[in-house]
């Protein structure tokens, strides 16, 4: 090992460099002129109008941010007081008017067959009582029953109310089951219109040239006596018993005193018509102008109800004589007052699918 002189402490330190050469301080510096700074009278002027604008300018935007944000506020929330209605509610409104509409084309085409047109019963209990719609036609009861049928109702198997929920296998999806819920809950307190069940516009009375509307069955004011007990759940023997009017679709007028079968028949015409498969066997009779006649009829639907009404100019005008609802398998004859000439329409009050035209002459 070769030995090496020890050089000290400074031995293990960088070898020194030498000393940098100072830099000019007027290397990176701007000419005198360039540094030198004189404001006009005009220029500082200037800079001061301008300095001003620039804080109006300021001034405005934030007075108008906040404007916005006040009035987009009350158009969220709606104004004290009551003079406007929230946006979230007036399109939750909106909303649920749709849904009613929706609901009474459903109800239509799929329950007016046996619980009327109106709600009042038929081959299937009366949906317009107000003690019922008050006790237990709730969204709760009501779903369930769509769900499951009628056995949620008395417990019988054997229902004649079908499941209509597709969770079921119903034919009607989740948003079809709210939208009947909504219109069997509509209270009476305001119009709906009555829509095309495909394009969704208003149906145009053909007399009235004005679209045609319908009111709720529910009266929100309505209340049981004190002490009073609650409907039943189960409502099976209802169906046995004649369907009666009820509110519901606009412009209905009070239906005619029903015939009674026991009556004498007068002598005269005797027109014939029969009801099978929930359909008129004619949809055509004639009877004689002014003068009293009689209409056989036979219910050949076993255990479903069904009866002849009169309506003036269609099935859908107002009614001059109704005929007593009765189940089938039965006959019964009907006698009917002297009508003027004319063209009316006769329906079955249960089934409204069930018409014809009745000429007289």
């Amino acid at each position: 090992m070769t030995d090496q002189p020890d050089r000290g402490p400074d031995s293990r330190l960088p070898v020194p460099r030498p000393p940098a050469e100072p830099v000019s301080p007027d290397r990176f510096a701007a000419p005198p002129s360039a540094r030198r700074f004189e404001l006009t009278p005009e220029r500082a002027a200037q800079i001061v109008r301008q300095s001003s604008s620039a804080r109006f300018v300021g001034f405005l935007a934030v007075g108008v941010v906040v404007l916005f944000v006040i009035v987009y506020y009350f158009y969220e929330l709606g104004f004290p007081g009551g003079l406007t209605q929230s946006r979230l509610a007036a399109e939750t409104e909106a909303q649920q008017v749709t849904a009613v509409e929706r609901g009474y084309n459903i109800y239509q085409a799929n329950c007016a067959r046996c619980h009327g047109a109106n709600g009042e019963g038929g081959i299937g209990p009366k949906l317009n009582d107000q003690s019922k719609l008050f006790w237990h036609l709730r969204e709760d009861y009501l779903r369930n029953i769509l769900e499951v049928g009628g056995r949620y109702a008395c417990g019988d198997p054997n229902s004649l109310m079908p499941v209509w929920s597709d969770r079921n296998g119903g034919p009607l999806n989740y948003k079809a089951i709210e939208d009947l819920i909504a219109f069997l809950r509509a209270t009476n307190e305001r119009e709906y219109t009555v829509r095309d069940p495909e394009l969704f516009e208003p149906e145009i009375d053909p007399e009235t040239g004005r679209p045609k509307t319908f009111t709720g069955w529910r009266d929100p004011n309505w209340r049981p006596e004190p002490g009073a007990t609650p409907y039943p759940a189960c409502w099976k023997d209802e169906f046995t018993s004649p369907a009666s009017p009820a509110p519901g679709l606009a412009g209905a007028s009070p239906s005619a005193p029903a015939a009674s079968p026991g009556a004498s028949a007068p002598a005269g015409v005797v027109l014939e018509i029969s009801a099978q498969n929930i359909a008129f066997d004619k949809t055509e009779l004639r009877a004689p102008a002014n003068t009293p006649f009689q209409i056989r009829f036979t219910n050949n639907d076993a255990g479903i109800p069904h009866n002849v009404a009169i309506h003036e100019g269609s099935p859908t005008g107002p009614e001059v004589w109704r005929g007593e609802i009765f189940n089938g398998v039965e006959t019964r004859v009907y006698d009917v007052p002297a009508l003027p000439a004319g063209t009316y329409g006769f329906i079955c009050t249960v089934h409204p699918n069930m018409t014809g035209t009745l000429i007289v002459e």
